[in-house]
């Protein structure tokens, strides 16, 4: 038997192979702060920024569709792929040509979206109120107050909320990886393998 077999053999070679590489989590984490903090200074560029994004991400994903499309044309789905693959490609060039407009609208999806999202989860902790149902209360009260603030705020809303939402998510995942960054470096610089492990291995 095995005194720890819950840790694989693989596991402490992985984390002593990442160890040399702490520097590059930690270059990455200040980038992404630095970004994030500079988009906060610049929100409604940043907001035109992160619709262009989704702008061409919807054209390139419809590229992508009707390419498969034509892989699979024997197939009975392929006049819906072709359909999805050219609203995705002309909703995307509708986005990178008029992203003004597109942050409108995709404001109005995420403000319709908190809104009904946190309404259920309120009424479903209500009724429910299973274990700790007060922080589901909590977080549905917050995305409805959310969706309601887009609405009321609307349309000048639309010209901060992503670009706020880009760079909050920017600083936090960048703190993550200075943090990660500090773990991998406050490791041991090597961990000795148990002998029944690396036998089991």
């Amino acid at each position: 038997m095995l005194n720890n077999p819950v840790i694989p053999a693989d596991f402490d070679l992985l984390m002593h192979d990442m160890r040399h590489r702490w520097g590059w989590f930690l270059a990455l984490g200040i980038i992404l702060v630095v970004l994030g903090t500079f988009a906060l200074f610049v929100i409604p560029a940043a907001t035109v920024a992160t619709v262009m994004i989704l702008g061409w991400i919807m054209i390139i994903s419809g590229i992508v569709e009707a390419v498969h499309a034509f892989q699979v044309h024997r197939w009975g789905g392929f006049f819906m792929h072709m359909i999805g693959a050219i609203l995705g490609v002309l909703v995307g060039l509708l986005i990178v040509t008029h992203p003004v407009a597109g942050a409108l609208a995709w404001t109005l999806l995420f403000a319709a979206f908190f809104t009904v999202s946190g309404l259920f989860r309120l009424i479903a902790a209500a009724r429910l109120k299973f274990s700790n149902w007060g922080w589901a209360v909590f977080d549905g009260a917050v995305t409805l107050a959310l969706g309601i603030i887009l609405m009321v705020g609307f349309p000048w809303s639309g010209l901060w909320f992503l670009g706020l939402a880009l760079g909050i998510t920017m600083i936090l995942r960048g703190w993550s990886y200075v943090m990660i960054a500090f773990a991998l470096r406050a490791l041991p610089g090597s961990r000795q393998i148990p002998v029944d492990v690396k036998r089991a291995a």
